[in-house]
């Protein structure tokens, strides 16, 4: 896990922080992560448990051990949970393109853009590498709050995206800095209880992952909080109705 964690952060921090200084767009230094986590996480496993690891590694990013009723609560719940929490303290405003455009855009973002482009590769490092080789040995919430460490710490140059190295005030890093650092731990703990619910699916995982990201950017809710709000909501309704829900991990 150190070593995983060495190769896909440090060299990540180094392209990201090159990309700022130089004042330059950040997406391509997010792809050039993916590989970073990719390759760390496939070297280590290499070494680890040979080609038959490697193997078993990505078959997550195709295992779908779900049924309908579980893939709405994964597609739905997170945005459905942002709107309410807005709606309550008067946060929600219709669409300037329509709800359609709305949801359609949501649905591009958590299906397209998100799982099948980027999420599924980024989880295949954490859930179907990282968090599952935790929770294996540690359980289910020891096992998720050690991945939230590396994970919140590969996230970190993201708080100088928006105004850059120089443009983004004390403040504000220290704000964004301390949402990262606690919905990290919150969003590992109901991303590792989904990759034991389905029995190792990388891809479950990534669409629950895409979709908080996209409820995040919803035009019809004014603020950020919200969808933090309905990330814990939704731990807490998974940790009240899951039975077991440090059962082991089906590999």
């Amino acid at each position: 896990m150190l070593a995983f964690s060495a190769l896909a952060v440090a060299p990540t921090w180094a392209v990201q922080f090159l990309f700022l200084a130089q004042g330059w767009e950040l997406f391509p230094a997010l792809l050039i992560e993916l590989l970073f986590l990719l390759g760390a996480a496939t070297a280590v496993t290499a070494r680890v448990d040979g080609r038959a690891g490697v193997r078993r590694l990505y078959a997550g990013a195709v295992r779908w051990r779900i049924g309908a009723g579980r893939f709405a609560v994964l597609l739905l719940a997170l945005p459905a949970l942002t709107l309410l929490a807005a709606a309550a303290f008067d946060s929600v405003r219709a669409p300037a393109g329509g709800w359609a455009a709305e949801i359609g855009g949501y649905l591009f973002l958590t299906l397209v853009y998100g799982a099948v482009l980027g999420n599924v590769w980024e989880e295949t490092a954490w859930a179907g590498f990282a968090q599952s080789r935790l929770m294996a040995r540690h359980g289910w919430v020891r096992g998720s709050l050690l991945t939230s460490i590396p994970f919140a710490l590969i996230h970190l140059p993201l708080a100088f995206e928006e105004h850059g190295l120089t443009g983004t005030s004390g403040r504000d890093l220290a704000v964004t800095w301390t949402v990262l650092i606690l919905t990290a731990p919150v969003a590992r703990l109901l991303y590792g209880a989904v990759l034991l619910g389905t029995g190792g699916s990388v891809l479950a995982v990534a669409v629950l992952h895409a979709s908080f990201n996209a409820s995040g950017q919803l035009a019809a809710v004014h603020g950020q909080w919200p969808v933090f709000v309905a990330l814990g909501a939704l731990l807490a309704l998974v940790a009240a109705v899951a039975r077991r829900p440090a059962y082991a991990l089906a590999r």
